[in-house]
């Protein structure tokens, strides 16, 4: 694909700069329109919002505090959530023996392509080449394996914050496609498949959370095909959000269950309580990174981000608003003092008293940064006992006395956390589009929708389907079966093949 079209960002040259030169950094604003050059815009947002910083490598990005913050947000509610479900912490090396990566057929050949290894120490090469982990399955379940006896060791549940390298060859886009990345990794073992399968759908649904309640950002849940799951795993589940502007689908999370094919080849076995012999069900899970270029995507516009109030590390910054012959002094103190009112009642604020930049100038750097509510005190809020606050997310002005500032302010932050929400859905369920055979299908995929068709759930047409689209903006695949279906009328046909139809499946085009 061009790395100039719409839908994707511009491309990096093999050292990770980047072809094109954005603005300098004392200007301010965003030289590219969202619905003219949406790829552009993105590349140009996450630098000038101060999210990344490119690296010499391609692929490889520097994250900044601005994006960093809105990770830990969603660690913080992961953590604790881990700690309800009694899933321990834990961390395994980065470097992956050749043999034990070997073990896993099905597994290694679905990451083969992706896989960096270290070949040489100093001048030395090694005798045994090193994998980097391009995820941890295969890392973990040798200790799995030597910890695991009998029934009481079950279940067995480990999570890890790392990094992780898969060496991508598409163009690098910033989170949503890097060679390195951070995510948490969730790996399980339990003596029965009922345990495993509750787990699945209990984490997919702790995915969701995090991208509807916090990043404000809607999901659909569903099931991989068998074309799509992960390499290896008996079923892949997914949460799958979307990009109006570019018709594009986005996998934004997963949780696997492995079935016991990683327990035969690493051989996790157990005594049951009948004394019996068993295998070990397993499960793994993850996300990633990728959760903030999803966000930056739906909620971003032309002034550049916009940040759920939940994951903003400066939720209110306060702007002094000085006129000529005013009490310069008491604006600032005025300003000192909201700022310590709302951090007092838990809400994370700022201050902005740059002596050397105007209010205007102020205005535009919270606004790319994606501020949610600005406050602003001029000589008139001070004589009036009031600040005038200015949404982020549509604009909206209003005048709070000070002596009820923390419970408006506090109303106002989740009503711009609903709304962000509510308009996101809104857009992206006008791009769904029903249909039921194939001119219908091909017409809803000329005007980038997600579509939502009745399918035969076979391999072989989902194939056949990929080849049948394949061009400039890529083949279409089925993005998941969601759990919440449709009815399926006796007699419907697969809108591909014209077979009995067993489910409803949506389909488009991904990043």
């Amino acid at each position: 694909m061009a790395a100039a079209e719409a839908n994707e960002p511009i491309a990096e040259t093999s050292g990770g700069v980047k072809k094109k030169e954005v603005k300098k950094e004392t200007g301010l604003g965003l030289s590219n329109r969202k619905a003219d050059n949406f790829g552009e815009w993105y590349s140009e947002l996450v630098v000038h919002a101060d999210m990344i910083e490119y690296y010499p490598i391609s692929g490889c990005y520097i994250l900044l505090p601005w994006a960093m913050s809105i990770w830990k947000a969603m660690q913080d509610f992961f953590d604790a959530e881990m700690t309800k479900m009694k899933v321990g912490t834990c961390y395994f090396p980065l470097f992956v023996p050749s043999s034990f990566l070997q073990k896993e057929k099905d597994h290694i050949e679905g990451f083969a392509p992706e896989v960096a290894w270290v070949t040489k120490a100093g001048d030395t090469d090694l005798e045994t080449p090193i994998a980097i982990r391009p995820t941890s399955e295969t890392v973990m379940y040798p200790s799995y394996s030597n910890r695991i006896r009998g029934h009481r060791d079950l279940p067995l549940k480990y999570n890890q914050w790392c990094n992780v390298v898969r060496w991508e060859f598409s163009n690098p886009m910033p989170f949503i496609r890097s060679r390195e990345f951070l995510w948490q990794e969730g790996h399980s073992a339990f003596a029965t498949k009922e345990e495993a399968d509750a787990e699945v759908l209990d984490v997919l649904e702790l995915y969701r959370h995090i991208y509807e309640e916090y990043l404000a950002v809607p999901v659909i849940k569903g099931k991989k095909s068998e074309l799509e799951k992960f390499a290896g795993g008996l079923y892949t589940t997914s949460v799958e959000a979307f990009i109006p502007n570019t018709g594009r689908s986005i996998q934004g999370a997963t949780s696997h269950c492995l079935g016991q094919n990683f327990a035969k080849m690493f051989e996790i076995n157990f005594e049951n309580e009948k004394g019996e012999k068993a295998m070990v069900w397993q499960n793994s899970w993850a996300y990633s990174t990728r959760t903030i270029g999803v966000m930056v995507m739906v909620h971003g516009d032309d002034k550049g981000l916009v940040l759920p109030p939940k994951v903003a590390s400066v939720q209110v910054i306060v702007i002094p608003v000085p006129f000529k012959n005013a009490d310069t002094q008491a604006i600032f103190d005025a300003c000192d003092a909201t700022v310590n009112t709302l951090c007092e009642a838990g809400i994370r604020a700022e201050s902005d008293t740059r002596d050397n930049y105007s209010p205007g100038w102020k205005y535009a750097h919270w606004e790319l940064k994606g501020v949610p509510l600005r406050i602003e005190i001029g000589p008139k809020d001070l004589a009036n006992k009031q600040v005038r606050v200015v949404r982020r997310d549509n604009w909206e002005k209003v005048d709070i006395p000070r002596d009820d500032l923390v419970k408006q302010v506090k109303d106002l932050l989740y009503n711009i956390q609903q709304n962000l929400f509510n308009v996101a859905k809104q857009k992206r369920d006008a791009c769904i589009q029903v249909v039921h055979n194939w001119d219908e299908f091909v017409k809803a995929l000329s005007q980038r929708k997600m579509i939502l068709a009745p399918w035969c759930d076979e391999e072989a047409v989902e194939v056949d389907v990929k080849a049948r689209t394949r061009g400039e903006m890529g083949a279409v695949k089925t993005l998941c079966t969601p759990f919440d279906q449709l009815e399926l009328p006796e007699g419907t046909k697969c809108f591909a093949s014209g077979k009995p139809a067993k489910v409803w499946s949506y389909w488009g085009r991904s990043y």
